[in-house]
């Protein structure tokens, strides 16, 4: 009877003592970002014993994605989800995932990722915040009604257009841009309201592109990431052991969320061509054309950020 009580009494303890995470982001269920997160909170339990649970919500149902950041920092959530671009007027070193034609492949956003992050980090640390993992979106692509040979042949053309980003690199490029949200892309492209436009492989799936437009042209414009991080009190509140299982599911997280980018990006691409579409790299010369501008993207947010920006890009392009 005594042993059947102390077994119900550590029952009772490691129930009360059990810590308890709320989780949200701004992406939906079937979102591999999602998806991820949700193995994430699983790994977690598990590697903690359950002393740990992270309640993941998604899909904007607790806290809008614009909004996360400040609720993690505030302590009224413990952890969140936020596309870094979204963040950079708080943190403009993660503004460096916006800018485009500079990373041109995964291995090159990875060794991006590794130079940003102790500097994303230190932000972070100074907002009462602790990075956890980051895993890119699949890159952009070009999608055009003809074949492109050089940068001309946007000029007098309809580009779609949804940030100020975009707006330039369609004025760069001579062509009209036309501000279309997504949710109205497959409407815009029917009608004739733009020619051409920067967006996903999976994105272009998602929407049916090959219904209207012929050609996609592997640019990886730039590839955003999403970064997941916690309150930095409520993290410093775990014990060692719990704190190293949280970084051990993590990497785990990351590791596995880069993976699943890519394979999303080329599943994507296969599907665009079994759809008929003609799926090939930029020819060399507007390719050239992409690198200069990406150059000059590249030296004015340099300039905007400063040196910090420096202890980014200089290694970035020279420490290769």
């Amino acid at each position: 009877m005594k042993l059947l009580w102390i077994a119900a009494w550590l029952a009772a303890s490691a129930v009360h003592a059990q810590t308890r995470w709320t989780l949200a982001t701004g992406y939906g269920e079937n979102s591999f970002h999602t998806t991820n997160i949700v193995r994430f909170a699983s790994d977690v339990e598990r590697l903690t014993g359950g002393a740990l649970k992270v309640a993941v919500h998604p899909n904007n149902a607790l806290v809008k994605l614009a909004d996360i950041p400040q609720a993690v920092q505030d302590g009224r959530i413990q952890a969140g989800e936020s596309i870094m671009t979204g963040m950079a007027k708080a943190f403009p070193i993660a503004g460096a995932d916006a800018i485009p034609f500079v990373v041109g492949s995964y291995a090159d956003a990875k060794r991006l990722w590794v130079l940003q992050r102790p500097l994303i980090e230190r932000h972070f640390a100074q907002r009462g915040l602790k990075a956890l993992y980051a895993v890119p979106w699949p890159p952009q692509g070009l999608y055009t009604r003809k074949p492109v040979a050089s940068a001309s042949d946007f000029k007098g053309t309809r580009m779609r257009t949804y940030n100020a980003t975009t707006v330039r690199i369609a004025g760069l490029l001579g062509a009209i841009p036309v501000d279309v949200p997504m949710v109205e892309v497959n409407q815009a492209l029917g009608s004739g309201r733009i020619d051409n436009m920067i967006t996903s492989a999976v994105t272009g799936v998602e929407n049916e592109a090959w219904r209207h437009i012929g050609y996609f042209h592997e640019i990886n414009a730039w590839f955003p990431k999403n970064i997941v991080f916690v309150n930095r009190r409520a993290f410093d509140a775990l014990s060692p052991l719990q704190q190293q299982s949280v970084l051990q599911a993590s990497a785990d997280a990351e590791a596995r969320g880069w993976a699943a980018s890519e394979a999303a990006s080329k599943s994507s691409l296969r599907e665009l061509q079994a759809r008929g579409m003609k799926v090939e790299r930029a020819p060399p010369e507007f390719e050239a054309a992409l690198k200069r501008m990406g150059e000059k993207f590249s030296r004015e947010w340099i300039r905007d950020v400063g040196h910090e920006a420096n202890q980014l890009f200089v290694p970035y392009y020279f420490q290769r």
